[in-house]
C-alpha cells in the first residue's frame, strides 16, 4: 500500500508540474501509386489541476496510513 502511495505522490507532482502536454501522428491523406502525402495532425492531452492536488493528498494519506499499521 505505500507503493501505491508513492506512485500517487510522483503522478499528482507531475500532473501538477506539467499542464498538458501534445504529442503529433500522421495520417494518409493522398495515396496514388507514385504520389503520397502525409499530413502531421496533433493531439493535446490536458490534465486538470484539481486531479493532481487529490492524487498527492491520497497518496500521502495512504502512505501516513501504511506506517500507522506498521507500527502498531
Amino acid at each position: 500500500m505505500r507503493i501505491i502511495g508513492i506512485v500517487l505522490v510522483v503522478v499528482g507532482i507531475i500532473a501538477l508540474a506539467v499542464p498538458s502536454f501534445t504529442f503529433m501522428t500522421s495520417e494518409r491523406a493522398v495515396d496514388t501509386s507514385f504520389f503520397k502525402i502525409d499530413v502531421q495532425k496533433p493531439h493535446t492531452i490536458v490534465f486538470n489541476p484539481i486531479v493532481g492536488v487529490v492524487a498527492t493528498v491520497a497518496g500521502i494519506a495512504m502512505i501516513f496510513a501504511s506506517t500507522k499499521t506498521v507500527i502498531r
